[in-house]
């Protein structure tokens, strides 16, 4: 690893004032320069701070910070910034707790910063901050990611209120940045008390299974407030934020997995909202079509019959890749990066094998917020529909369902970007209007042949619409059953057959199942140069928050 800050050097083979380097002179002859004994100093004192770390990190399982950067960067891109910022060279101060530069990641250039537990507990204090915020407007000059590797014991106590003034100018910076370049928190120790904003206002959170915890209040405060007796762990864990609060998105089995998890995500990313997004190689090969053909015998005839959605997934996208977003959490939804013929996409799709794929509170955020992710960072977005509707219940009622429920409409309405919609089988009430239909601004819709879209299921539209005719069956001695499932298979006739939706243009075509991948590369296609518009004069909107 080298360094660009001013003053330092790559650390020399001897410490001794005295070593000698060779320079060249005007006339060609050899002549020596001793080292500087600061300078010599400077590099002891960063070889002897990096031994210490390793010694407290190893002893914990954990990387040191600059291992964390050499796992996160191809090798030797790393080029680091303000070494000693914060730190005296001659009173043997290695410099602050964090560490501040840019490395290349797949060859694109990133800026980092990554907190040191082995100093001063990677608190921050005033320097750590003001480090900070100087990588951020760097990385919004030079429009490029910002990776933010955490574990810190917080705002240090001994700069009082100097360090919270400084987590406030990281908020202001995270939000300036927010929406114009990639932010990726990678917790990898302790984060808590106000820090927790930090990565909480970036675009992805990623940790780990051990190590990795979040918490505005420790469980030694939640103990003496409220007498409630919790583990760092169960309070504000890794599987905690994964699968319970969807504060995280993605659970690494180890540092290393969550770093590659992120290298991974800045892939599929452009390196701004105002650069181009990444184009990877893909040739056409016999076996596209084999696997376009079994996406005939996935889907079950019976629409109460579960199945997986990412089987699904993995015969439209290339090489069957799918990079997952929230694996864990509100699983009735999947949401994540792939690549159709070469091009990064976001994919957005129910899942029939949770809860028959049904939108709840958690799920709707879910989406919600993937759906403004793919629009900030113009990925297309495609939509794999086959739901029965938001779901029903007092707790999703009190949880705002109706509140939280509204962030999908609100994000799929303001997107954009080129959007596909393929319903697969059910598409029924406020459901389907929000899964990128027509309606709210998809640009084109398919549908499956036996697909059903309607305001309500045929069984449950039957039991409203037909309740007097049925009870009076019952009356009668009719055989109420016998006349149900004829009224079911009228409505389904009459009002839940997509060929409705086509005659008035809500759907574009009725595809085969083998043909959607083809249609939908074909469609992204036609929509490659699909342009923003400036919408009003406003300022912005107010999204349900």
């Amino acid at each position: 690893m080298s360094d660009m800050s001013a003053g330092s050097v790559t650390a020399p083979t001897a410490a001794s004032p005295a070593a000698p380097s060779a320079a060249v002179s005007g006339d060609g002859a050899e002549t020596r320069q001793p080292v500087r004994a600061a300078v010599a100093r400077a590099a002891e004192l960063a070889r002897d701070a990096e031994r210490a770390a390793r010694t407290r990190q190893h002893a914990k399982g954990k990387n040191t910070a600059r291992e964390r950067l050499d796992l996160l960067f191809d090798t030797g891109s790393f080029r680091e910034i303000g070494r000693f910022v914060g730190g005296s060279i001659n009173q043997g101060s290695p410099g602050s707790a964090v560490i501040t530069g840019f490395g290349d990641v797949y060859g694109r250039q990133v800026a980092v910063y990554a907190q040191d537990f082995s100093v001063k507990g990677g608190t921050l204090g005033v320097a750590e901050g003001e480090k900070i915020c100087h990588l951020m407007d760097m990385a919004i000059e030079l429009q490029i990611p910002v990776v933010a590797l955490i574990d810190s014991g917080g705002a240090r106590i001994q700069a009082g209120v100097s360090a919270l003034t400084q987590y406030g100018h990281i908020f202001r910076k995270t939000c300036e940045a927010s929406g114009l370049i990639p932010q990726l928190s990678l917790i990898l120790g302790p984060c808590a008390g106000g820090a927790v904003y930090c990565p909480a206002l970036t675009d992805l959170i990623i940790m780990t299974k051990e190590h990795s915890n979040m918490f505005v209040t420790g469980p030694d405060v939640v103990k003496s407030a409220t007498g409630e007796t919790v583990s760092m762990e169960d309070l504000g864990g890794g599987y905690v934020h994964n699968a319970v609060s969807g504060v995280a998105h993605y659970l690494g089995q180890d540092e290393a997995d969550a770093i590659d998890y992120a290298r991974t995500v800045l892939a599929y990313l452009p390196s701004s909202a105002n650069g181009p997004t990444p184009i990877f190689s893909y040739a056409a090969n016999r076996a596209d079509h084999e696997i376009a053909q079994r996406l005939n015998d996935i889907v079950p005839d019976n629409d109460r019959q579960p199945y997986d959605m990412l089987d699904v997934i993995r015969c439209l996208v290339d090489y069957g890749e799918f990079v997952q977003v929230q694996e864990i959490y509100a699983t009735s939804a999947l949401v994540g990066f792939a690549c159709m013929e070469g091009h990064p996409v976001g994919i957005v799709a129910n899942q029939p094998k949770v809860k028959a794929g049904i939108l709840d509170v958690a799920s709707s955020e879910k989406v919600a917020r993937f759906v403004r992710l793919c629009d900030a960072f113009n990925l297309p977005i495609i939509t794999l529909v086959d739901t029965p509707g938001y779901q029903p219940g007092s707790d999703q009622e009190h949880s705002g369902i109706i509140r939280r429920g509204a962030k999908v409409i609100y994000a799929y309405a303001n997107a954009q970007v080129p959007m596909v919609t393929v319903i697969l089988r059910k598409a029924f009430g406020g459901a389907y209007i929000v899964m990128g239909s027509k309606a709210i601004g998809a640009d084109v819709n398919y549908a499956w042949p036996s697909s059903q879209i309607a305001v309500l299921g045929a069984g449950g539209a039957v039991n409203i619409i037909h309740r007097k005719d049925l009870q009076k069956a019952k009356e009668r001695g009719q055989d109420v059953n016998a006349l149900r499932d004829r009224l079911i298979q009228d409505y389904e006739t009459t009002t839940v057959n997509a060929n409705l939706s086509l005659e008035t243009g809500q759907i574009d075509a009725m595809i085969d199942p083998e043909q959607t991948r083809e249609a939908i590369a074909g469609s992204l296609r036609s929509l490659a140069h699909k342009r923003r518009s400036r919408r009003g004069d406003k300022h912005h909107g107010n999204q349900p928050m």
